[in-house]
């Protein structure tokens, strides 16, 4: 036995078997320890997010010379009816046990305040906190806020007590991703669980592909912590996130159809050997190509310019890869390790009838092969009409206000803020420039719309000047996370830059927050059509076919817009968010187009193997009835594992769970078993042209004998 089959044989033979296994739990244990500290190699900090080339990367590198990146925690204390003299003794009290703090980074001795919102009066008063942030800041931030808050005690008799700013945001940002790894791991594996026991109906066959998935992960992770220590790799809780996202659902999607093959073939061949090779040498190709156009469609995210979209690219690549990789050899063995037994109590015993042939799934193709252009003009339109709930789409940023399911308490601490200070106080402008201009600068500063003229200033503990270069800070009207912060920062770059000889530049949160939209615009525009372009030449070589592609490209670009457009309507009039982050159609489109396409992948190069034996048209029918379960299947597990993001309070993994799971199940149940099966049953041979299949005759589909007959094994 050679080519394909000899390869497989290498995997499932009867002593190779054992060779895997030993070869896997070898990797298992030198790797386990390591995927541990993927969390430890994580970097959450502004740079691993923001575009190395944006003017607020440059101006937060420049500012490191001129003091220790620092991000304030505020401490607002309010009354509505007027701070009284006992709440101005307690805050009193409170800055004096602050300035005492030294842990977790904290420079309590620089403590600033208070700072009340009027003289005469006051209502409010805002004390602010600074954080040194050093290579473990990040790590740290929620330890030191959580320190602030033991010093201050909580609100109490009318006096309203909140920690907010950068550095109380920053604290339950870290909340948010705080064992996201275990709450994604345990989330995906509920799913998984129950989906394999509705699909296979037997409490033992689950256990083999969880466990295959499992090592896959633990591979991966251990690989990916390596790569970011050793080799620079940027990883964040966004990408670790994901990670274990894509290698559940993406593996899983693999294991169904390789156990849907090996039934088949368990039924036409009494040896599982035998039976799981021919399994491996027919599935295989399409695992793979359904693989590679993962793997390859992610590494396109390398050419982003957002750090932390670039970063997602390897990772996620090398977690489908090894997945991929897993699930060809792992999985295969450890089912003919099991033998039969391992689908009780629904056991495939040598001869038996196949149960999709007369299955809903022939129903179906033969019910759409009696009108196949009513039904697939019908079906798109139908999502055309879907697609319109884009102009619901509000893909421009996120405020910290809006980004969390819930409301933590330094949303309301900013809220309460904003009702007696500039909005804009606690995450400032960072302007730099040259020594000579500075004056000039300033002015120019001062004078922009938008900017508190009296908040400019040098910052405590800045150094006056580095080689020739001079920083200083100002507050802004609007919040700073708001879009009329983002065109005061505009107004105050136009300002600046027009300075003669100034070199000055314009950073800070806010800028920093409009760079990101920016790179992002430019990713979108860039990434999607690269991304296209792989899916199509990697339909081509499979297929070795044009129409086909082009068509299945056509159709997942409007799976694409439908399930974006759906998932405005809900976010807008269900869930009542009140917009996307600017990334949120790229990320969509990429885990839909990369694995979306696997469902087209499985059943077309099934519809291509009919369509060699038996005709294009009576092939159509055939694959849809042999592949319609498992892939049914399949696109249920990965919904509901993109699903399991929404278990985190974090409103943009929510949206990325919601509409990547929607468009999965439009993929599967729509796309897929209406659409794609009546365009090529309407198209009919012509579908593979330039290949020598599209100069076949053709057959009609009618009787249930004519259109499911089948050659052995």
């Amino acid at each position: 036995m050679t080519g394909g089959r000899g390869v497989a044989h290498l995997v499932c033979g009867r002593r190779s078997k054992w060779l895997v296994l030993g070869l896997w739990v070898v990797v298992l244990l030198l790797t386990a320890p390591f995927a541990q500290k993927l969390t430890d190699a994580q970097d959450n900090d502004a740079a691993s997010w923001l575009p190395g080339s944006a003017e607020s990367t440059q101006v937060l590198e420049i500012s490191e010379d001129f003091r220790p990146e620092q991000i304030p925690a505020i401490v607002v204390y309010a009354r509505d009816g007027g701070l009284t003299a006992a709440d101005r003794a307690r805050i009193a009290e409170d800055v004096e046990r602050l300035e005492r703090l030294s842990d977790h980074g904290i420079r309590g001795d620089e403590t600033l305040g208070p700072v009340f919102d009027r003289e005469a009066d006051p209502r409010a008063a805002q004390v602010f906190v600074p954080i040194t942030m050093d290579a473990q800041g990040w790590e740290r931030i929620g330890p030191a806020v959580d320190s602030v808050r033991d010093a201050v005690g909580g609100s109490g008799d009318g006096l309203a007590v909140h920690i907010t700013g950068p550095g109380g945001t920053s604290a339950d940002f870290a909340e948010a991703f705080e064992g996201i790894d275990s709450t994604l791991l345990l989330s995906a594996m509920a799913v998984v669980v129950v989906m394999l026991l509705i699909t296979y109906r037997s409490p033992t066959l689950l256990l083999v592909p969880l466990l295959a998935v499992i090592c896959a992960l633990f591979t991966a992770q251990a690989l990916i912590y390596f790569l970011a220590e050793h080799a620079g790799l940027t990883v964040n809780g966004q990408s670790a996130g994901i990670l274990t996202v894509l290698v559940f659902g993406a593996g899983t999607d693999y294991a169904l159809l390789l156990v849907a093959r090996y039934r088949e073939e368990l039924r036409r061949h009494e040896d599982r050997h035998e039976a799981m090779a021919l399994a491996l040498h027919r599935a295989g190709p399409a695992v793979l190509a359904s693989g590679a156009t993962v793997v390859l469609s992610m590494l396109v995210l390398l050419t982003a310019e957002m750090n932390s979209t670039r970063g997602l690219g390897p990772v996620a690549a090398i977690g489908v890869a090894v997945a991929l990789l897993a699930m060809l050899t792992l999985f295969p063995a450890l089912l003919v390790i099991c033998g039969r037994w391992i689908f009780w109590p629904v056991i495939p015993h040598h001869g038996a009838p196949d149960p999709t042939e007369r299955g809903v799934w022939a129903r179906t193709g033969r019910r759409i092969a009696r009108r196949p252009r009513l039904v697939w003009g019908v079906t798109a339109v139908v999502l055309a009409v879907c697609s319109l709930g884009l102009i619901q789409l509000r893909a421009e940023g996120i405020g910290n206000a809006d980004a969390f399911t819930g409301k933590p308490d330094s949303i309301t601490g900013q809220e309460v803020s904003a009702r007696y200070f500039p909005a804009g106080s606690g995450d400032p402008l960072v302007v730099v420039g040259n020594r000579a201009q500075a004056e000039q600068v300033g002015r120019a500063v001062a004078g922009t719309e938008g900017v508190v003229p009296e908040s400019l200033g040098v910052p405590p503990g800045t150094k006056p000047s580095f080689e020739g270069k001079v920083l200083f800070e100002a507050t802004m009207t609007a919040p700073s996370d708001s879009e009329a912060a983002k065109q005061t920062v505009e107004r105050v770059r136009d300002a600046v830059h027009a300075v003669p000889d100034a070199d000055a530049q314009v950073g800070g949160g806010t800028a920093a927050l409009l760079d990101m939209d920016e790179a992002t615009t430019h990713d979108n525009t860039l990434i999607i059509p690269l991304v296209l372009v792989v899916v199509l030449l990697i339909l081509c070589v499979l297929l070795r076919a044009l129409i086909a592609p082009l068509l299945l490209i056509a159709t997942v670009i409007l799976s694409f817009a439908a399930a974006l457009g759906l998932s405005a309507l809900a976010f807008r009039h269900v869930f009542g968010y009140a917009g996307e982050s600017t990334d949120f159609p790229l990320f969509v489109f990429v885990f839909l187009v990369a694995l979306g396409i696997d469902y087209n992948i499985f059943l077309t190069t099934r519809i291509r193997e009919e369509a060699a034996r038996q005709g294009t048209r009576p092939g159509v029918v055939t694959g849809l009835a042999a592949t319609g379960a498992v892939i049914t299947s399949a696109g249920l597990v990965l919904a509901g594992t993109f699903a399991a993001l929404g278990t985190l309070p974090m409103v943009a993994f929510a949206e990325i769970g919601f509409a990547v799971a929607l468009g999965v199940l439009l993929d599967t149940f729509v796309v897929r078993s209406v659409l794609v099966t009546s365009l090529f049953l309407d198209v009919g041979p012509k579908v593979w042209w330039p290949h020598r299949l599209a100069r076949e005759d053709g057959g009609e589909v009618s009787e249930p004998e004519e259109s499911l007959s089948r050659s052995g094994g």
